[in-house]
C-alpha cells in the first residue's frame, strides 16, 4: 500500500511538500535506456549488479523518468514516438506504448507523480501524459525549436524545457499548461536541465557552446555562465543542493560544479562519450551512462564524496538514461528554515513508517544518519 504525507512549504508561492514512499522497503534502482538495442537495463544501486534480463521497450529509447514514489518509470522512444511505462514492483512494461508526437526525447514527472511532460523534439511540442490513466492530455504544448530535456520545479508549478534547436529555454506554467514569458536565451543546443530541490536554481548543460547556464526562477533570467567540458549533455543536482554533476560526451568527463560558488571545481574521467546522469536519494553516489558508440556501453559509478570513480556497470547497447533514472531525492514534511522543521519531518517519518529504521528503508537511505542528514539539508535552507 502506498502512503502519502503532506505539509505546507515556507511560501505561498509553493503548493503542498509531500513525502512519498512505501511500506514496503523501496529498492533503489537505476533504470538505463539502451538507444541502440532497444532495452533498458536495471541496476540495483545497493550492490551496483544488474537485475535479471533487460526489459525490452520501444524503439531507440532515450530519456528517463522515474516517479517520486518509485513505482513507475516513464521511457521515451525516439525512434518510435511512443512512451513506455514500466512497472517498477515486477520491472515489467504496463500495456502499450503511449502515442506521442514525433521524437519524443526529455521526459519528466512533476513532484506529485501525477503528471508526466514529454519532450518531442522534432514537433517542437510538449505533451502531457496523466499518470494515473497513462493516457496524453490536452493539446500539445508548443514550445521552442527542438525540446531536448525537460524538468519540473520542486513545487510543481513550472516545467523547463531546453529547446535545442534554438538554444533557448520555454517555461510551462502548469496550472494552465502554457507557456509563460518569453524564451530564456541560454547557450547553443541545450540538453539536460536539473532543477535544486529547493527550486532556487535551474542549470541547463548547452551542448553547442561548452557551457551550463545557471537560471534564477524567481525572475526566469540567467544570472551566470559556467565553463565546463566538451559536448555537455546530462545534468544532475545533489539533494542538498551543493553540487552540480554535467556529462561531458566529447571529452570523456563528469565536471563537477560547486552551486555556492557557481564554479566548476573538478573533472573526473569516466566511460567513453557520458550523457545521462543521475545522483541516488542519499547523494553518496552519482550514476554516469556512458554510450560508447564503438564499444561496450557502461555505467560509472562516483562516489560523491571524494568524486572519484569507484565501479564500472556493463549496460546495454548504446546507454543514454537521459533524465531522472533513479528515484529522486524525497522532500520533508517540516518547513525549510523554521526551528521546528527537523522536529516536524521526523515526527512525520515516524508516524508515516511507524519508525525512523524503516522510514529509511523505505526511502532508499542507508541508515537512521543518512535520512537524519538529508532532513538537516532540506530544513537548514
Amino acid at each position: 500500500m502506498r502512503l502519502r504525507l503532506c505539509g505546507p512549504l515556507a511560501t505561498a508561492a509553493f503548493a503542498a511538500v509531500c513525502v512519498l514512499g512505501s511500506a514496503q522497503t523501496v529498492a533503489q534502482n537505476a533504470y538505463v535506456t539502451n538507444n541502440l538495442s532497444n532495452t533498458v537495463s536495471v541496476i540495483d544501486t545497493a550492490t551496483n549488479a544488474v537485475l535479471g534480463s533487460s526489459i525490452t521497450v520501444g524503439t531507440n529509447p532515450y530519456g528517463v523518468a522515474v516517479t517520486p514514489d518509485a513505482s513507475k518509470v516513464y521511457i521515451a522512444n525516439i525512434g518510435s514516438n511512443s512512451v513506455s511505462v514500466i512497472d517498477t514492483a515486477t520491472n515489467a512494461v504496463l500495456g502499450s506504448p503511449i502515442a506521442v508526437f514525433f521524437n519524443p526525447a526529455g521526459v519528466a514527472a512533476t513532484p506529485d507523480g501525477r503528471t508526466v511532460y514529454v519532450a518531442q523534439n522534432a514537433s517542437n511540442t510538449v505533451s502531457v501524459i496523466d499518470t494515473s490513466t497513462n493516457t496524453v492530455t490536452g493539446s500539445p504544448i508548443t514550445v521552442g525549436n527542438n525540446p531536448a530535456g525537460v524538468a519540473a520545479t520542486p513545487d510543481g508549478g513550472k516545467v523547463y524545457v531546453a529547446n535545442s534547436g534554438d538554444g533557448s529555454v520555454s517555461v510551462i506554467d502548469t496550472a494552465t499548461n502554457t507557456v509563460i514569458g518569453s524564451p530564456i536565451i541560454v547557450g547553443g543546443d541545450p540538453q539536460g536541465v536539473a532543477v535544486t530541490l529547493d527550486g532556487s536554481r535551474v542549470y541547463v548543460a548547452n551542448k553547442g557552446s561548452n557551457t551550463v547556464s545557471v537560471i534564477a526562477p524567481t525572475t526566469d533570467k540567467v544570472i551566470t555562465t559556467i565553463e565546463v567540458g566538451s559536448n555537455p549533455v546530462g545534468v544532475a543536482v545533489t539533494p542538498d543542493g551543493s553540487k552540480v554533476y554535467v556529462t561531458n560526451e566529447v571529452s570523456s568527463t563528469v565536471t563537477v560544479i560547486n552551486t555556492a560558488m557557481n564554479t566548476a571545481t573538478a573533472a573526473i574521467a569516466v566511460g567513453p562519450n557520458p550523457l545521462g546522469v543521475s545522483v541516488t536519494p542519499d547523494g553518496s553516489r552519482v550514476y554516469v551512462a556512458n554510450s560508447n558508440p564503438s564499444g561496450q556501453g557502461t555505467v560509472s559509478v562516483i562516489d560523491a564524496t571524494k568524486n572519484t570513480v569507484t565501479t564500472t556497470i556493463s549496460a546495454g547497447v548504446g546507454p543514454v538514461a537521459f533524465g531522472i533514472f533513479i528515484q529522486p531525492p524525497p522532500r520533508f514534511a517540516g518547513t525549510p528554515g523554521k526551528a521546528n522543521c527537523f522536529g516536524q519531518s521526523v515526527a512525520a517519518l515516524v508516524r508515516q513508517f511507524g519508525g525512523l529504521n524503516a522510514a529509511a528503508a523505505a526511502l532508499g537511505f542507508p541508515s537512521i544518519s543518512a535520512l537524519q542528514d538529508a532532513i538537516m539539508a532540506f530544513c537548514g535552507r
